[in-house]
């Protein structure tokens, strides 16, 4: 199985030990956030140079404060720093009206045409493709970086809609869902975005599904627990459909946990439902945190190897 980690941590030296450890225990990606409190790319160009296989991605970077067309030439710098193509996977979203309009103070009127044109202006320049394009808040004149030995950065968009599942079936590598579960993969997001994929005559997308998991004997402790840490996610409309469409009442509903194998056979359904990748978020659960997580980050590594 294709399980990769979140690459979350509070410093650059913590980053890159994550990826060299996940890389060790045989992890196939780490998922980096991004978000306007930090940019973890500079991070990211350091742990690939202190690793040699791990894939290193974005989980997301949000599209409305950079240019496609600076977005292109970032993605492609860390590519080069990496010193090795195809280790670099580019996750972008528009991301939501909270910290797009709230803390940016950028309108997020129109998130589903944005995140369209921004696509289709990215997504070619990564493959190296000229690009001219003109759109309504869009209109682009411009080569492609310089990509490392000409091989094409991957771009996968946080799409959970029809419309942005539709551009990234035909456009992008594939998407990167946040909070959606099996039913609502199965039912909604593969099928929509394996269809476009194959209507544009493109390759079969990725979906890298992104979810809480705990493993745990209290499988109701550990739903509280998914709960708490992710509440955020339950108040803001784009997931709450996509949780609507995997029935679940919240983060904590969505959350994989439960013991050993409990957990195994929900994370099969996920792949059975058309992941390609698990991008699993280890939750802590009761008072001894450490182990619980441990417990989890065990069963994940021997997933990840068989």
């Amino acid at each position: 199985m294709r399980i990769g980690l979140t690459g979350l941590a509070p410093t650059i030296e913590q980053m890159v030990r994550t990826a060299e450890e996940a890389e060790a225990d045989g992890f196939s990606s780490l998922w980096f956030p991004g978000g306007p409190q930090g940019d973890p790319l500079v991070a990211m160009a350091i742990a690939g140079r202190a690793t040699s296989r791990i894939e290193l991605g974005t989980a997301v970077l949000q599209t409305y404060p950079c240019h496609p067309v600076l977005m292109a030439a970032r993605a492609a710098a860390v590519v080069a720093a990496i010193g090795a193509p195809g280790r670099f996977t580019l996750g972008i979203g528009p991301s939501y009206g909270p910290v797009i309009e709230g803390t940016l103070g950028l309108s997020f009127a129109n998130p589903g045409r944005h995140t369209d044109e921004y696509v289709r202006v990215l997504a070619p320049l990564l493959r190296g493709e000229p690009v001219r394009y003109s759109g309504h808040d869009y209109r682009v004149n411009a080569g492609p970086p310089a990509l490392v030995d000409g091989v094409e950065i991957p771009v996968l968009v946080a799409a959970m809609a029809p419309r942005l599942l539709r551009v990234a079936g035909e456009h992008a590598a594939g998407t990167i869902p946040w909070i959606a579960n099996a039913r609502a993969i199965g039912e909604h997001i593969a099928p929509r975005i394996r269809r476009a994929a194959a209507d544009a005559g493109r390759p079969e997308p990725r979906i890298v599904a992104g979810l809480p998991v705990a493993v745990h004997d209290d499988a109701a402790e550990a739903r509280a627990a998914a709960a708490e840490q992710f509440a955020a996610y339950g108040q803001l409309p784009s997931y709450q459909r996509v949780l609507e469409l995997g029935r679940a009442a919240g983060p904590g509903d969505a959350a994989i946990v439960g013991d050993e194998d409990t957990v195994t056979r929900q994370i099969e359904a996920l792949f059975e439902a058309g992941a390609t990748d698990l991008w699993a978020a280890p939750v802590p659960v009761g008072p001894d945190k450490a182990t619980s997580r441990e417990r989890t980050l065990v069963l994940l590594k021997n997933l990840a190897a068989a």
